[in-house]
């Protein structure tokens, strides 16, 4: 199949089609959403939550990233990779912004950057990535890291001065040059008027279904995550407990094999034994 590229992602917003998003943290896992035909891999930040079994995204380093992104890259032949910029990558000057971002497409093999917020500074530099040739995802709503000054994982947008900022931010955003925007836990009417007033693709998640695609946690669509879920995360499959029997089973085997061969090689014993009895009584 071809490969997706930026450009598509438009036609595909153009033409109606909804774009598919998962994450990513491994080569394994890039490997099967990749052979289901997904559309963009995003390698984000969550996986300090999802993988590393941090409480959120902040403890996540620059290198971490890139580790998790390559083994994506590995893995992924198809789908278009985006890695997440993490915390205090891109906020604390421009070239370190650059810099940093760069490491993340020639170390890390991501196609893309996604980065979060709409403030000045944060358009500032998407504006200055997209310039030097770097593709550029925002992220607006539920910015993660921001959690801390949000209060927590909570909706956002929800009152009118909060949804028209939003709206502001959005279009500032597409006109520093981003290719789609990630929008999350906003409200669903919110998101409509966002991705009708834009050109590029809104990503939604928990926000509706008026996105022109949508995202999910892939550990959460699978049913792998053994904390709290979000209430819009659908769960396809419930691999958490498929994985828990299937080991059981593993356990019960190996314990139970090791007893037979105890067995069988107490029998072996036995009989080696009985052998040699026979040969000294016919011998005298």
């Amino acid at each position: 199949m071809k490969p997706v590229r930026v450009p598509d992602l438009r036609v595909m917003k153009e033409r109606g089609e909804k774009i598919a998003v998962l994450t990513a943290y491994d080569y394994t896992m890039a490997r099967l959403l990749d052979r289901a035909g997904v559309d963009i891999i995003l390698v984000g930040d969550s996986v300090g939550m999802v993988v590393l079994g941090f409480d959120n995204t902040l403890p996540v380093t620059l290198d971490m990233m890139i580790h998790h992104t390559k083994a994506v890259s590995r893995g992924a032949k198809r789908a278009l990779i985006v890695a997440d910029m993490p915390f205090l990558t891109f906020q604390l000057g421009m070239e370190e912004a650059m810099r940093n971002a760069g490491r993340l497409i020639q170390e890390g093999g991501a196609a893309a950057v996604k980065i979060e917020g709409g403030g000045s500074h944060i358009v500032e530099t998407a504006n200055r990535l997209v310039d030097i040739g770097i593709p550029v995802m925002g992220h607006l709503g539920l910015t993660p890291q921001s959690v801390h000054q949000l209060g927590g994982f909570r909706p956002q947008g929800r009152d009118s001065e909060a949804a028209e900022r939003l709206l502001k931010d959005a279009d500032v955003l597409e006109k520093a040059g981003v290719f789609a925007i990630v929008l999350e836990s906003i409200p669903a009417e919110l998101a409509g008027r966002v991705t009708s007033s834009l050109k590029v693709p809104t990503i939604g998640i928990g926000a509706g279904p008026e996105c022109d695609g949508q995202v999910l946690v892939s550990y959460d669509m699978l049913g792998l995550s053994e904390g709290p879920v979000p209430p819009f995360a659908k769960q396809y499959t419930q691999l958490s407990e498929q994985i828990v029997s299937a080991a059981r089973a593993y356990i019960e085997d190996v314990r139970r094999s090791t007893s037979e061969a105890g067995e069988a090689q107490g029998r072996a014993e036995r009989e080696r034994g009985s052998a040699a009895s026979r040969e000294a009584r016919n011998l005298n």
